[in-house]
């Protein structure tokens, strides 16, 4: 492993990186014998470790570990691997070392296959799959990052460990560029910015649920509005569909089985019903409300209902994991032959909303998984129809064998925000699944009931988690025509108010949100108020301004732009509106 800026794989960056978790976990139990391990897996851009620590640790902690873990890099110990049968690495892990975790891990393992573990020099050992580097002064520039609660196996009902978090890279200057970009992203935490720009906030007494204020639903509506004009243009009928169902509905579509521990349920009249967590059944009754002719379709139904789904309170995660979610969903029920048409409509109207963020857009062909419902014959000729659509619109993507849904492959989009971190927004999935399981039918040409297919879509993907992107993305600053105030009018005295009122008033009636200042406050605190506020334009008026029908323009990144006629002002700010620069 070179670390004098000659570049590595991702394969290999990783290795590196398990083998720093290898280093960080012997250096923790060196420190704090006593400790047990759980699991250490590597993640995007490092690792971490989650261990049953017998003190309490903190970030204050991570040097004195780190330091620990350099003294074990400097001695340069080798990794070496070894197999043991699964009766010795249960002896070991219970009476030379006692630790229930790994004891947990390797019951699940099969009988008659040996287990892998890999020694860190000759005095310590760890339950590991492995590949690691040949030896510890391989591992590159690291730090640890953070330390947090995790249960065990992800389960609030099982045992709280310490989760310790670290990144490794090949060169000092790649981890000097990674910890700006971890600090930047804190800047820009979506859950703090929300509460400081007053957009939403939670409360204990709805886990998973925001709290929308005005502010942020000014957003909201104006995402909204955006996505409507392109709904309208692009052939979309809109629909709506009940919360509580019937749980024959889900059993019927297979959601039952597969998904049945992710819905709040409810009995009611002795009748077992579950709050939607998707729309997907509830679109194909409304296709079947009445006969379809050939004619009829592609049939696109749009909607944006609440749906509910039952995730666990610790993988909560402000608005990118939520209970109560807004879907921007639709669901295309088209012919065969219309299939390659519908799916290139889907990405080409995906990445014209993308454009209009600034986001950039990465593509991948999620294939038929495990578990899976339907004909593997009609499953290949899906994941046929999704990698023509792809390549048709000339889009480089990059396949996730199994990560389908289990009714059909789908074609998941992730975006890169402004700090280059990739985002998981949307999927548009193929399915021939549910047309059979409802019975849906359609007449063709010929006379005869034929089955559509059916298009599962969505742009945003949620609104919480797009409202989420978007904090972190323009770290609040939002552009002009997405920004929830405007501009703020801000009157030097108080005998500029009514002026400062009427200024408000033409803008108001050209569709601007605006606010204007009248606090007793010294002008300069206003300003900086509204500057935190991240409000794209302040306009202080005193006399002059007053007296020659003008406002003095301040912009909140450049600063004083000089007096402006409002007249003027407003035709510049139109403008502006209109390009959504």
């Amino acid at each position: 492993m070179s670390h004098n800026g000659s570049s590595v794989s991702h394969a290999e960056l990783d290795v590196m990186r398990h083998s720093a978790a290898h280093v960080m976990a012997k250096a923790v139990q060196r420190l704090y014998p006593g400790s047990k391990l759980g699991i250490g897996p590597i993640i995007e851009n490092g690792f971490f470790y989650d261990i049953d620590i017998p003190a309490k640790i903190s970030e204050d902690d991570l040097p004195r570990i780190e330091q620990a873990m350099r003294e074990i890099i400097a001695a340069g110990e080798p990794f070496k691997r070894e197999e043991w049968s699964k009766a010795l690495a249960l002896e070991h892990y219970l009476s030379r070392e006692d630790n229930p975790y790994k004891r947990e891990i390797i019951q699940d393992l099969p009988e008659d296959e040996p287990i892998s573990f890999y020694w860190t020099g000759s005095d310590w050992v760890d339950l590991c799959r492995g590949p690691h580097v040949a030896d510890s002064s391989q591992v590159g520039p690291f730090m640890l990052t953070s330390v947090s609660g995790a249960y065990w196996r992800g389960d609030e009902k099982r045992p709280m460990l310490q989760r310790i978090y670290g990144t490794a890279w090949q060169t000092q200057d790649q981890l000097d560029h990674y910890l700006w970009q971890v600090e930047e992203a804190r800047r820009r935490d979506h859950r703090k910015l929300g509460r400081e720009l007053e957009l939403f906030f939670f409360d204990e007494v709805a886990p998973g649920q925001p709290f929308w204020l005005p502010k942020g639903l000014r957003i909201i509506h104006e995402l909204e509005a955006l996505l409507q004009r392109e709904l309208d243009s692009r052939g979309y009928l809109e629909i709506s569909t009940p919360s509580l169902v019937k749980a024959d509905l889900w059993k019927q579509s297979g959601h039952w089985d597969f998904y049945e521990q992710g819905m709040f349920k409810l009995e009611v009249e002795e009748e077992d019903y579950a709050f939607k967590p998707m729309n997907c059944p509830e679109s194909t009754l409304v296709f079947r409300f009445k006969t379809r002719s050939y004619r009829d379709l592609p049939l696109r139904l749009a909607q944006t209902d609440r749906l509910l789904r039952n995730e666990r309170s610790g993988t909560l995660n402000g608005l990118l994991r939520v209970r109560q979610l807004t879907m921007d969903d639709a669901h295309i029920f088209c012919r065969p032959d219309q299939i390659q048409a519908e799916i290139r409509g889907v990405l080409e109207f995906q990445k014209a909303i993308y454009d209009v963020f600034g986001l950039e857009p990465r593509y991948y062909l999620s294939t038929r998984p495990d578990k899976a419902i339907g004909d593997p014959a009609v499953w290949e000729r899906a994941e046929a129809d999704l990698q023509a659509a792809l390549e048709q619109n000339q889009l480089q993507y990059e396949v996730k064998p199994g990560e389908g849904a289990f009714y059909g492959p789908k074609i998941d989009v992730d975006i890169k925000d402004a700090l280059g971190r990739p985002w998981q927004l949307n999927t548009t999935q193929l399915d021939f699944q549910m047309p059979e399981r409802f019975q849906l039918e359609y007449i063709g040409e010929d006379g005869q009931a034929h089955r559509p297919v059916m298009v599962h879509r969505a742009i945003y993907g949620t609104y919480e988690r797009f409202m989420a992107v978007l904090v972190e993305h323009y770290a609040g600053a939002f552009p002009l025509w997405l920004a929830p105030v405007q501009t703020v009018i801000v009157p030097i005295a108080d005998r500029h108010l009514e002026y400062a009122e009427s200024v408000a008033a033409q803008l108001r009636a050209s569709g601007f949100r605006v606010e204007v200042d009248a606090r007793r406050e010294k002008m300069q605190a206003k300003i900086r108020d509204a500057q935190a506020q991240q409000v794209p334009y302040m306009l202080v008026v005193g006399d002059r301004d007053q007296q020659a029908g003008t406002v003095s323009v301040r912009e909140r990144r450049q600063g004083d732009l000089g007096a402006q006629p409002v007249s003027e002002f407003l035709a510049s700010l139109t403008e502006r509106r209109a390009a959504r620069s």
